[in-house]
């Protein structure tokens, strides 16, 4: 199967390749929109003016492996498995985080961490503002796997440590120390976001190769601020530690059995919402029981999923 989908501007061509899949091609094209759609929200547009999309069949049910290059404008290849109903890609994050890799420039190998943080971070984030997932799954989420990026004995920070929760959960902590932190030096009226849209509109994206050090820079730049290069010096080549319970309690975000509380009158509560919903969005009341308790079993990702 051959498709074509526009996300604004840009131009996503979807190919499938040969085998069985249960799911139709209106199905297949929503579940690849609906990512794109998420992407776009985030960055304002999507990230380039075309990708591909390669679609493989495979075993059972779900979305496996997925990997993203910078070849061909942009690509992001990903398996399907042949027993995959419509609804089974309504809780599909993987091709998100795809699509995510094509917003940011190819950096060197020991900064792998940076490429991989980026999309586990942003990703639910993303679909949140989507509405495609719920904002307290998505704090729970956070809260219960991102102690695994904290560095552990003999580690030598995110350059020198290639270990996967390092790479993955590492990288993200770095992300929301830096959303934090962002949003804290201009009273709110910044974030990540803002430095990775500054950095995408000044070319960084997958198809270009760049130093980190000038990916950091230009997102400060952005943001009119020096988090990034800063936050870099500190965790790059030391252990840094992060107090999470004491970060959780500041923006208001408390765990509760398999579910968040969250807490409005906390010290960082506004900076919570803002790195939730941007500057353009606020909450709809569906959306917004922030003094509620919601369980959820989450997702997780697990090693070797995703690339």
């Amino acid at each position: 199967m051959n498709s074509t989908i526009l996300i604004g501007g840009s131009r996503l061509d979807i190919v499938v390749e040969k085998g069985q899949l249960d799911v139709n091609k209106d199905g297949l094209l929503d579940w690849v929109r609906s990512a794109a759609e998420s992407v776009a929200g985030y960055y304002g547009h999507f990230p380039l003016p075309h990708a591909l999309i390669r679609i493989t069949p495979g075993q059972g049910k779900g979305v496996g492996h997925g990997m993203t290059f910078g070849e061909s404008g942009g690509l992001v290849t990903i398996q399907v498995g042949a027993e995959t109903a419509r609804a089974g890609f309504s809780s599909d994050w993987m091709l998100t985080h795809e699509m995510l890799h094509l917003a940011f420039p190819s950096v060197r190998r020991d900064h792998h961490w940076i490429e991989e943080g980026i999309t586990t971070y942003v990703e639910p984030i993303a679909r949140v503002r989507a509405k495609q997932l719920d904002v307290s799954q998505m704090w729970y989420e956070l809260v219960r796997d991102l102690p695994q990026g904290l560095p552990a004995a003999g580690d030598k920070g995110l350059d020198h440590t290639h270990t996967w929760g390092r790479t993955y959960w590492g990288g993200a902590l770095f992300c929301l120390l830096a959303d934090v932190e962002i949003h804290r030096q201009t009273g709110n009226k910044r974030g990540l976001e803002d430095a990775l849209r500054g950095i995408l509109e000044a070319g960084g994206n997958i198809t270009q190769d760049w130093p980190l050090e000038k990916a950091l820079s230009t997102g400060d730049r952005a943001t009119g601020t020096q988090v990034l290069t800063t936050l870099y010096d500190k965790m790059k080549a030391q252990p840094f530690n992060v107090d999470l319970d004491a970060l959780w309690k500041e923006l208001g975000v408390e765990r509760d059995g398999n579910g968040v509380r969250f807490i409005d009158s906390a010290p960082l509560a506004a900076t919570r919402k803002a790195i939730t919903y941007g500057q353009l969005q606020a909450p709809t009341k569906s959306t917004a029981a922030f003094d509620s308790t919601a369980v959820f079993a989450g997702r997780r990702m697990q090693q070797g999923k995703a690339e």
